[in-house]
C-alpha cells in the first residue's frame, strides 16, 4: 500500500507528486501515455505575477524564485483603440503596469497599425520553460522512489478504510488521494463518492502563423488588447494568435473551431498593418476553473484525504511550485507557507 495515489499527469499533478514524494509514498497515474498531454502540454507558457484574481496573485508571487531557472525575458504590451479608455484604464489599473507611447509600442513590435492609440508596457512578463520544468518535477518524484504510471485510465475508486484505486487490469490502494485530473477533476471526485465542486473546462484555442513580413519576432513581448479578447506571443520564430475563447467543452482531447480561430485572427489583424495570409496550424486546449476563477487546493469536507489539486484554468505552471507545496503541506499537517487568508480562498470548504 502507498501513502498517496496522485491522479493526472498534468503539471498540478506532477508537481504536487513531487512534494509530497519528498516524505511519503507516491503513485501517479496518468490517463494518457505521456504526461502534460492536455492542458498542461498546451500552454501559453508565461508567467507574469500580476496576472489572475488575489488568491492567484499570491500562488504566483510565491512561485517566483523558484521559477527563475525556467523564465526567459518577454514582457507584455497593453493595446488600445478609439472608444476603448475605459477597459485600458481597467487593465492597466489590474496588471499594475505603465503606460508608454504608442511610437515606443510598435518601435517593439513595428507592425502596429494607426488604429492604435494606447498602450502600456511590462518588463516583468517572462516565458515559462514548461517542459523542462515539468521535466525536472518528474524526475524529483523518481528520485524520491515514486511511480508513474502512464497509459492508464482510472475506471474505479471505492473507499472504506484506504482508498482503492482501479486502472486498466490493475489496482491501487493508498491512504491519500489527491485530485489532481484537469477537466476530469469532478469526473474523479464523482468515481470516489466526493460531492463535485463544478469544475467547468473552457476551451482555449490557438493558431501558429508565420513570422508577418520575415519580421524577426524574437524579441517582441507578448501583445495583446483591451479586456484581454486576443493574444499574440511569438514562439520558435512563429506568432501563436488566440481569441481567447472561453467556451464551455465537455472534458476530451480538445480541437479548435475554425470559426472561433478565425474570429481571434480578425480580432488580432485589426491591429496590425500585416495581413495574415497562412496558418500553420491550430490546436485548442482545456482551462478548467471553479465557479470563483481561484484554485482548489487542499482536503475535501467531507473526507479529509480526498485532497483537491484542480481548477488551475490558465495559471498551472505559474502557480505551480507554492501550488504544489500548498497542497503537500495540508496532506502532511506541515505548517503552510502563504498567508491564512490564501488558504481559505484556495480551499474546497469555501463550497
Amino acid at each position: 500500500m502507498r501513502d498517496v495515489i496522485v491522479i493526472g499527469g498534468g503539471i498540478a499533478g506532477v508537481s504536487a507528486a513531487a512534494r509530497l514524494s519528498e516524505h511519503a509514498t507516491v503513485t501517479l497515474i496518468e490517463a494518457e501515455s505521456t504526461l502534460g498531454y492536455h492542458a498542461s502540454g498546451r500552454s501559453a507558457a508565461l508567467f507574469e505575477e500580476n496576472y489572475g484574481c488575489p488568491s492567484v496573485v499570491a500562488l504566483n508571487r510565491a512561485s517566483a524564485a523558484y521559477h527563475q531557472p525556467y523564465l526567459s525575458a518577454r514582457g507584455f504590451l497593453l493595446l488600445g483603440r478609439t472608444g476603448e479608455d475605459a477597459g485600458f484604464d481597467a487593465d492597466l489599473k489590474a496588471l499594475k503596469t505603465q503606460e508608454i507611447s504608442v511610437d515606443t509600442a510598435r518601435a517593439r513590435v513595428p507592425i502596429l497599425n494607426n488604429t492604435i492609440t494606447r498602450a502600456a508596457y511590462h518588463s516583468g512578463a517572462q516565458d515559462i520553460d514548461t517542459d523542462r520544468i515539468m521535466q525536472d518535477f518528474a524526475k524529483n518524484l523518481r528520485a524520491n522512489g515514486g511511480r508513474i504510471v502512464s497509459g492508464q485510465p482510472v475506471h474505479a475508486i471505492s473507499h472504506t478504510k484506504h482508498w482503492t484505486v482501479q486502472y486498466g487490469t490493475d489496482q491501487l490502494t493508498a491512504r491519500t488521494l489527491v485530485n489532481a485530473a484537469g477537466a476530469w477533476a469532478d469526473r474523479i471526485a464523482e468515481m470516489a463518492g466526493i460531492r463535485p465542486i463544478g469544475i467547468t473546462p473552457l476551451r482555449r484555442s490557438m493558431a501558429r502563423i508565420p513570422a508577418p513580413d520575415g519580421h524577426d519576432v524574437s524579441g517582441w513581448p507578448i501583445f495583446f488588447g483591451v479586456g484581454e479578447t486576443w493574444y499574440a506571443k511569438p514562439d520558435a520564430g512563429k506568432l501563436l494568435v488566440s481569441p481567447a475563447d472561453e467556451d464551455p467543452y465537455a472534458p476530451a482531447d480538445a480541437w479548435a473551431d475554425d470559426m472561433v480561430v478565425a474570429e481571434g485572427l480578425d480580432r488580432y489583424g485589426q491591429h496590425v498593418s500585416v495581413s495574415v495570409t497562412r496558418v500553420e496550424t491550430t490546436w485548442a486546449g482545456l482551462r478548467s476553473f471553479a465557479p470563483d476563477r481561484a484554485l482548489v487546493l487542499g482536503p475535501d469536507p467531507a473526507n479529509r484525504s480526498f485532497i483537491w489539486c484542480a481548477g488551475q484554468g490558465g495559471y498551472g505552471f505559474s502557480t505551480a511550485p507554492a501550488a504544489s507545496q500548498l497542497v503537500a503541506d495540508l496532506t502532511l499537517g506541515h505548517s503552510v507557507q502563504i498567508d491564512a487568508s490564501f488558504v481559505a480562498a484556495l480551499s474546497p470548504d469555501r463550497f
